[in-house]
């Protein structure tokens, strides 16, 4: 049960509109967002950060695989579930969104994009010089480079929310990986 209220009958009544969204989005309202509706600000700048990045220029499907490889790395298995699901939709395969879990892909462009999210996340966010290279050597730009940032700072607040708050799983369940 989570540590935090779910109940959308009791947060504010400023999130219904966003909530009324994102179910409309995904069919149901996801228990995270249940729980980040508490906070009407926090709720609209999720939901906010999620439309803005499946639009960007970073592929959907690579937007997932670095979200299995944040929440892996978080143990975040509300996370780890539900950007699966999302992986496969946007055309990965299990076999891709299950290495991209373990920071790997066989696509070396997408294997230095995990690398460095990993990096961000592992290293609290000391890279280097040669790992920004790295990234325009796989054929990152600016952009792009920029954006891998803004994915990872937002699986970073969805992880932390749904394991400090244990957010009970709503997606099939995906096991971590060591």
């Amino acid at each position: 049960m989570s540590r935090i209220n779910m109940n959308i009958e009791h947060v504010p009544d400023a999130s219904q509109q966003t909530l009324k969204q994102i179910h409309a989005a995904f069919g149901a309202t996801p228990n995270m967002f249940r729980t980040v509706a508490n906070s009407p600000a926090a709720l609209k700048s999720m939901w906010g950060a999620f439309g803005a990045l499946g639009g960007g220029a970073i592929d959907p499907k690579l937007g997932e695989q670095i979200a299995v490889a944040i929440a892996n790395r978080n143990r975040c298995e509300y996370c780890l579930a539900a950007h699966t699901m999302l992986g496969k939709k946007a055309g990965a395969s299990a076999e891709e969104m299950a290495a991209a879990q373990a920071g790997r892909a066989a696509e070396p462009k997408t294997a230095a994009a995990l690398a460095f999210a990993l990096k961000v996340v592992n290293e609290r966010a000391q890279v280097s010089a040669a790992d920004i290279s790295a990234l325009r050597e796989a054929g990152f730009n600016d952009e792009h480079i920029v954006e891998i940032m803004a994915h990872v700072a937002l699986n970073l607040f969805t992880n932390y929310v749904n394991v400090a708050f244990d957010v009970p799983l709503d997606f099939p369940a995906v096991a971590l990986s060591n």
